[in-house]
């Protein structure tokens, strides 16, 4: 006679493969990420000379400088004549930070270039062996999932988990034998 398991055992095993993936996983996507980003980083420089953009950027870089400063010399000007005068400024972009009207700016390009060169990253860094890592975790915590809901009884859903986290030193079960007893 098999027994077989309720839906609140399946959540249960469901939830303990969760548990036990998810530390791993997420040290694992920890390191990728500090391989994404250096990634990035570098080839963001490399991308923009390639295709020409670094010379755009330079000059858009300038030419923002320029429209910065005759920004803030407008700024300064209407805000000493409002007070001279003794009338109210209307405009938010006299009494705020932002000079955001809605034009590209270089932070824009940059951002679009940062963008595209994710992208490249994200590709490349599945090849080193942290990606690598990182996508075997993933595999091996779907198959749990897999195991939990295909299983028939739970002794044998205990024996198919116990053997396959023990690849990666999960013990699912754990010999409780050797602790010592809690004095009270």
């Amino acid at each position: 006679m098999s027994k077989t398991m309720t839906k609140y055992q399946l959540d249960h095993f469901k939830e303990k493969v969760r548990r036990n993936f998810e530390p791993l996983i997420r040290e694992q996507e920890l390191l990728v990420k500090q391989y994404k980003t250096e990634a990035t980083n570098k080839i963001v420089g490399k991308l923009s000379k390639k295709m020409g953009a670094d010379k755009i950027l330079e000059q858009l870089k300038k030419a923002e400088a320029h429209l910065r400063k005759a920004q803030d010399s407008a700024k300064t000007f209407f805000k000493k004549k409002a007070t001279k005068e003794k009338k109210d400024l209307n405009s938010y972009k006299f009494t705020s930070q932002s000079y955001d009207d809605g034009r590209l700016s270089v932070e824009d390009c940059e951002e679009q270039l940062r963008d595209w060169a994710q992208e490249l990253v994200e590709r490349e860094i599945r090849k080193r062996p942290e990606g690598e890592k990182l996508k075997q975790l993933e595999q091996l915590q779907q198959h749990s999932i897999d195991t939990v809901m295909e299983a028939g009884t739970p002794d044998e859903l205990i024996r198919k988990l116990d053997t396959s986290t023990k690849k990666i030193g999960i013990a699912w079960v754990v010999d409780t034998s050797k602790v010592k007893q809690i004095a009270s």
